[in-house]
């Protein structure tokens, strides 16, 4: 895991709706998702981050094997990137990106575990 993964501070700790990866706003724009990038394209765009994270998550996450854990397996952030995840992301992305997302055939499944 690389330590640019890592959320330097978590009063600006956003999680990506997606995926649930836990990041600082900056390290959202700068970098972007580890794991979802290619789509919701958050590098070096504002205006994405703040539509495709949020702040309101619960719990996290610590994934350094992401392949061997169960809790990746049940969280189903198994196959992504090492770091450091929400168990539970409060929000909904876009429709206009919910739409770009199906018509690549990735399904989104909210990461929202209150509204269930």
């Amino acid at each position: 895991m690389s330590m640019e993964s890592i959320p330097k501070d978590l009063r600006t700790a956003r999680a990506c709706l997606v995926c649930s990866l836990i990041k600082t706003f900056d390290q959202f724009e700068f970098d972007g998702c580890d794991n979802c990038d290619e789509f919701l394209r958050m590098k070096n765009n504002r205006d994405n981050v703040y539509d495709c994270t949020s702040s309101n998550f619960d719990g996290m996450i610590a994934l350094m094997s992401p392949e061997d854990s169960w809790v990746a397996k049940w969280q189903r952030v198994s196959r992504f990137t090492k770091g450091i995840y929400a168990i539970s992301v409060a929000g909904r992305l876009p429709q206009n990106i919910i739409r770009e997302m199906k018509s690549r055939g990735i399904v989104y499944k909210p990461r929202d575990t209150s509204q269930r």
